[in-house]
């Protein structure tokens, strides 16, 4: 039995396939090593995985990961997962390469990354060959769930949000602009909470023209300062993965396309394409 998981900085999609390749999917939380500690992620992990799931029969387990940008960090996933699974054999990678062998397979394309957090590279058909850093979510992560959310929480604090949308906001969280600043400022995963209120941009009916500004505000910014840095990006079709990329498409198509870009693959979750990627990795090498 192997195990394939996507981790973004909110939630891990996880798949077991069997010797037959029947999948069995489930969900945890999410673990961002820049954020977590091996033995958070083992405590999680105990409580969240299934706990029918047979631990002692899987032998590979390939976990896909945000925040994985080096050895050190990889270290505290990969010894997370052995003591989890004692038998297997742990490769851990960043989450961008899960989400161009998800989009691209083994085609050399651009993959990109819109959900908690940002990313992008061009994919060579087997690894990342070039990725310009995203810089994470205090200094960049143009256009995702936490850019978008914290564009709405500046707004709502400094009282430039709309009076009939900060009406429904409140209505809908109940939070002050204090309180806000202490999650922010001093509690821990604050990239996650700036990104859950970009649910609210989503929802919101109430001013739409709001609302649509902050978000292609947000692509603007990514397709600017990250997209178009990248050399002969017009020659690439544009993949992404996420779920803010793929509940705001519309938007982001027409960035796009006003970008040069023709557009490709625009997925919610990679893991169903990822695990398919295995399989026929596992075929082609059998």
């Amino acid at each position: 039995m192997i195990i394939i998981a996507d981790g973004g900085s909110t939630k891990t999609n996880w798949c077991l396939l069997d010797d037959s390749n029947k999948k069995i999917y489930f969900n945890t939380e999410g673990y961002n090593p820049y954020f977590v500690n091996s033995e958070y992620i083992v405590s999680s992990l105990t409580k969240g995985l299934p706990q029918d799931l047979p631990y002692e029969n899987v032998t590979e387990v390939n976990y896909y990961g945000a925040g994985v940008h080096n050895k050190e960090k990889a270290q505290i996933v990969i010894d997370a997962l052995k003591q989890v699974f004692p038998k297997a054999q742990v490769e851990v990678g960043h989450d961008l390469l899960a989400a161009a062998r998800a989009l691209l397979g083994t085609e050399s394309g651009f993959a990109s990354i819109l959900g908690t957090g940002t990313n992008s590279c061009i994919y060579d058909g087997n690894d990342v060959s070039f990725n310009i850093d995203s810089c994470a979510y205090i200094l960049g992560d143009e256009g995702s769930g936490s850019y978008i959310g914290k564009k709405l929480l500046t707004d709502y604090i400094r009282n430039l949000m709309p009076a009939d949308v900060r009406e429904v906001f409140y209505e809908t969280y109940k939070i002050t602009p204090d309180e806000i600043m202490d999650a922010v400022y001093t509690k821990p995963l604050a990239n996650r909470f700036c990104a859950s209120f970009s649910k609210f941009v989503y929802d919101n009916n109430v001013n739409i023209a709001y609302t649509r500004k902050i978000v292609d505000d947000a692509f603007e910014a990514f397709f600017k300062n990250l997209v178009s840095n990248y050399p002969n990006y017009q020659d690439y079709t544009f993949n992404c993965i996420g779920s803010v990329g793929y509940n705001f498409r519309n938007v982001l198509e027409e960035k796009a396309t006003q970008y040069g870009m023709k557009v490709g693959k625009i997925l919610r979750s990679p893991i169903d394409d990822l695990v398919q990627f295995h399989i026929n990795r596992a075929a082609t090498n059998n």
